[in-house]
């Protein structure tokens, strides 16, 4: 599986903006897909992710009510909807897939990840 993330850039604070990550393979929803992001000088974390149907969704804590995950099995493409955007969400933002069950939110648990877009928020 080959996984291609796009749409960071530079946003004000209180923003929103549109992650999408498009996968490559014909089994998409057999994976359950998760977005990690890095802060400069930080490391990596959890941010959210998505079961193969769709039906579960899992959320970092900080996350809770302004970030969305989402799934087009059809497109083979997971998006992360980010609304109400602080000057602490910078960082690089990577999509990463895994076909294992478990914690959602343990970076182990992945198997493939894209090359990370970023996303700058000014204050």
């Amino acid at each position: 599986v080959q996984l291609q993330a796009s749409g960071g850039g530079l946003v004000q604070t209180g923003g929103s903006l549109r992650l999408s990550c498009a996968a490559s393979g014909r089994t998409f929803s057999s994976y359950t897909m998760a977005w990690f992001r890095q802060a400069p000088g930080r490391e990596r974390e959890f941010a959210a992710a998505i079961t193969g149907s769709g039906g579960s969704t899992y959320y970092a804590d900080s996350l809770k009510g302004r970030f969305t995950i989402s799934r087009d099995n059809a497109e083979s493409t997971v998006y992360l909807q980010m609304s109400s955007l602080k000057p602490e969400d910078t960082a690089v933002y990577y999509c990463a897939a895994t076909p294992y069950s478990g914690a959602p939110w343990f970076s182990a648990l992945y198997k493939y990840w894209g090359q990370g877009t970023l996303v700058t928020v000014s204050s």
